[in-house]
């Protein structure tokens, strides 16, 4: 039975991408009588149900290595953050908040300051400084120029990837300049509020090159992390994790403790005050969250 990859998913409706092109496909009942969730990304087993090779029926969902709940897709490899650097003013809260989110997922990620060509030098590199010092992957772009677009597309071979952050960053601008036939409509940032309008709809798969895929998937404002507890928040910064052997209590969340490597880290400027001020916002909401579980 043939296998191929779900690379659109709406209504019922599920376009599977194998060796010899794409099929409209449509699920058996006994998903729906399981309960099962066929999502962009899963590799699938069909049968065609036509002559010409154009319908069929899924027929089974292959194990996932990886699986996202926000955004839903499978098999994902590593997270692509996009963050504009001016238009509209770069969310750095937003962007720690996706970091943690990704980091919990354990997968691996690159972080993409895009419309360079709109700010200073000294800003893009103050910016992108904190999140290098961490140790993450940093693609400075810009969609507009084409600066950037040959190792981001080096960044995207061979993977499955999500692009996330917020609306009007530009990723939709990414992906035209990484496949200008792609032609994928582009949103402008409002003058009244700075902030983007959404251009993606629902999730889908794009093909970057021969080996690359990238899930385009709606913009959000927030994150859940209800599956982050506050002693764990700590290691999903990782420039936190060394300090955090200097804590003099294991149970150390690092917020009023006294001996906290932390923030004796933050204080002789190894941490930025701002990853620390973000972190704290965090630990603040789960606490507030473990609390009412606690009560109830």
């Amino acid at each position: 039975m043939p296998e191929g990859r779900v690379i659109k998913a709406y209504s019922g409706h599920y376009f599977v991408k194998h060796e010899d092109g794409i099929v409209h496909c449509s699920l058996r009942g006994k998903f729906r009588k399981e309960d099962k969730n066929v999502l962009v990304g899963d590799i699938v087993s069909f049968k065609i149900t036509d002559s010409k090779g154009l319908y069929g029926v899924i027929e089974d969902i292959l194990p996932r290595k990886t699986y996202l709940t926000r955004p839903p897709v499978a098999n994902v490899d590593q997270v692509v953050v996009v963050i504009a650097c001016q238009e509209p003013p770069p969310n750095i809260e937003l962007l720690d908040r996706i970091l943690v989110a990704v980091e919990a997922d354990c997968l691996d990620i690159v972080i993409c300051f895009n419309k360079i060509d709109l700010a200073s030098r000294y800003a893009v590199d103050k910016l992108a400084k904190p999140y290098r010092n961490a140790n993450y992957e940093i693609i400075k772009t810009s969609a507009r120029a084409g600066w950037g677009i040959t190792k981001l597309r080096k960044a995207l071979s061979g993977n499955l990837s999500v692009f996330a952050g917020p609306s009007g960053a530009g990723k939709s601008a990414l992906l035209n300049a990484l496949e200008p036939g792609l032609r994928l409509k582009t949103g402008e940032v409002s003058e009244r509020t700075g902030h983007g309008r959404h251009t993606t709809r629902y999730a889908h798969l794009l093909q970057i090159g021969p080996t690359g895929y990238v899930a385009d998937t709606p913009g959000f404002s927030r994150l859940d992390l209800n599956r982050v507890d506050s002693r764990s928040l700590g290691f999903l910064f990782p420039e936190f994790r060394i300090p955090m052997n200097n804590c003099r209590f294991t149970t150390c969340v690092h917020y009023k403790e006294p001996g906290c490597g932390v923030k004796e880290a933050m204080e002789t400027g190894l941490i930025p005050q701002l990853r620390y001020d973000n972190y704290i916002k965090i630990l603040l909401e789960i606490m507030e969250r473990e609390g009412r579980g606690n009560r109830q």
